[in-house]
């Protein structure tokens, strides 16, 4: 179900970096995040809830001018809308 909050994510499995785009167009790339929270985060049923309470202040983050949209040459990138 689509996000009313988060337009799309990616995540870099081999750094453990997640980069969220929200519906404003402002992108933020949160540092250490496991996989299985960014898996969780996949399957909510409110995408924006689930951002809130277990990654937002969770974890270290920067704002970015965007978020990659290809895949780094050292790791996949998981994209998912």
């Amino acid at each position: 179900m689509p996000s009313s909050v988060i337009r799309r994510f990616t995540y870099d499995p081999g750094t453990c970096e997640l980069c969220v785009t929200f519906v404003t167009g402002r992108c933020y790339q949160y540092g250490a995040v496991p996989p299985q929270v960014v898996d969780e985060l996949r399957s909510a049923s409110s995408r924006g809830r689930y951002f809130n309470a277990r990654i937002r202040c969770r974890y270290p983050f920067k704002r970015v001018a965007e978020c990659p949209d290809d895949p780094p040459v050292s790791a996949p990138l998981l994209v998912f809308p």
